[in-house]
């Protein structure tokens, strides 16, 4: 391949991927192509999309940005995985086609700059909970004793009200 196509296809992969900062790497090696079309169809429903690389090309690409961490990974036939959804999501339905698919290998996947390498490093991040998740398991949590808390200064305001006495504890 000549120096001006290996540049162009830099100048693609980096056009793609924009300020793409979380990715996941999957092998499709040995998945039919109308299986290849399920999942490209399935991800884009999302707004995920599905990049076959070619390994050298796509480690220039990645360099000086977060995702040059996925280098490691890039070893044989592989597709960068990306889009509007987190990674977690993503890695999420990408174990979800596995049932269908069981020749997509999990390589890696990136989220804030750490590398979840492998099978077992990939399904550990599936398991995590997203931002959003993250974020309403916190407000549940202040929510609960918050509500309590509520409850007993509106039956002390009750009682102020009624003319009552409030009792001292201790």
């Amino acid at each position: 391949m000549s120096k001006p196509m290996k540049e162009m296809i830099v100048s693609a992969y980096q056009s793609r991927l924009g300020e793409t900062e979380e990715a996941l790497i999957v092998s499709l090696r040995g998945v039919k192509a109308e299986g290849t079309e399920a999942i490209r169809n399935k991800m884009r429903e999302g707004s995920v999309e599905v990049t076959v690389v070619k390994n050298s090309l796509a480690r220039k690409a990645f360099e000086g940005t977060a995702l040059s961490a996925l280098s490691p990974v890039l070893k044989g036939q592989n597709a960068v995985v990306f889009g509007d959804k987190s990674i977690i999501e993503i890695a999420r339905d990408i174990i979800e086609l596995i049932k269908t698919n069981p020749e997509i290998e999990l390589k890696g996947a990136l989220l804030e700059g750490e590398l979840f390498e492998g099978e077992e490093g990939v399904t550990r991040l599936s398991k995590m909970p997203t931002l959003k998740e993250a974020q309403g398991n916190t407000v549940s949590l202040v929510l609960g004793p918050g509500r309590k808390l509520a409850g007993i200064i509106k039956a002390i305001e009750e009682k102020l009200e009624k003319g009552e006495e409030i009792a001292k504890v201790g």
